[in-house]
């Protein structure tokens, strides 16, 4: 993995140097992260134990989550470690394997999300097709099919990063290793690196936001003949679905579809998507979904029926 460069380690930044900013960072990250866990692994909890939630927008949303905690995770852990260093450095293959996961995880919740939207346009456009066309099957082979691209994603980016060579600066101005920071530090022209960046994750971000967008106002248009309550509760699911869709997609498409400049709010943009929208999502599909509610009110009575006998 090393044979197109000199470096074995990276020196990362983070969002600050200033000791005093490094510890509000390391106190507001680590509970951020931990409201994070605790809200998807509720969600992922309540789907698997619930037997009101086994439709296929809950099977979804249960990849969903997990990928929003695998995401959160491969940032997110190492991020707070590294705000209590005065020093904090990468290896190599920790970095390499930090662009891998990240870009597979969010590539994964990209696809989920397009699934979650056929998922609803099915259901609200096709009613009565909509056991045959979504079965379990059929949705079981969707997801694999989204851990697959995710994987095939993933893999290129990594091809592009051990393409790189790396044989002097080694201090990545991020806190997190990726194409776009990598490319400042590579010893060689990076211009077609950066078109090959562009044309991956721009463009994936940018025509699955196409696609979403397109289909959920497919789906606003075709409420106008549903009844006032029906129409009611498709599109409270589909305005919470249009939110996470927005929160994540902004950030990711000023992030990969542009050329390999970096601005000072780089950073900040990036928590967002890798700290903030994983924090967000649990907190959307739960507020504005009265089947989750319930069915997260019967698992904690539950628990607390349980404790009451022991």
């Amino acid at each position: 993995m090393k044979l197109n460069n000199n470096v074995t380690e990276f020196l990362l930044l983070g969002l600050t140097q200033d000791p005093l900013r490094k510890k509000i960072i390391f106190g507001t990250f680590l509970f951020l992260y931990v409201g994070t866990l605790l809200g998807n692994l509720l969600i992922i909890a309540t789907i698997k134990t619930s037997s009101t939630l086994q439709s296929p927008m809950y099977f979804f949303l249960f990849h969903l989550s997990l990928s929003d905690t695998c995401f959160s995770t491969c940032v997110a852990p190492r991020m707070i470690v590294d705000a209590l260093l005065k020093k904090a450095t990468i290896s190599f293959n920790e970095c390499i394997l930090q662009v891998f996961t990240s870009h597979f995880f969010g590539c994964l919740e990209i696809f989920i999300l397009i699934l979650m939207a056929v998922d609803r346009y099915v259901a609200i456009c096709k009613p009565l097709h909509y056991t045959a066309i979504m079965s379990h099957r059929v949705c079981g082979v969707l997801v694999a099919v989204a851990w697959v691209g995710s994987c095939v994603h993933s893999s290129a980016q990594i091809l592009l990063a051990l393409s790189l060579p790396f044989c002097g600066p080694n201090v990545i101005d991020h806190y997190v290793c990726d194409l776009q920071p990598l490319l400042k530090l590579a010893y060689t022209d990076t211009y077609v690196t950066n078109l090959l960046l562009v044309s991956n994750s721009g463009a994936i971000c940018v025509v699955s936001f196409v696609i979403l967008m397109f289909s959920y106002a497919i789906i606003l248009h075709s409420l106008r003949n549903h009844s006032a309550e029906g129409r009611k509760k498709a599109l409270s699911t589909c305005i919470s679905h249009i939110i996470v869709v927005i929160l994540f997609f902004g950030p990711c498409i000023f992030m990969y579809t542009r050329p390999a400049t970096t601005f000072s709010m780089d950073k900040m943009i990036a928590v967002f998507y890798t700290i903030g929208t994983p924090l967000f999502n649990p907190l959307i599909y739960t507020l504005r979904n009265a089947e989750v509610k319930n069915a997260m009110r019967m698992l904690w009575s539950k628990k607390l029926i349980s404790d009451d006998k022991r």
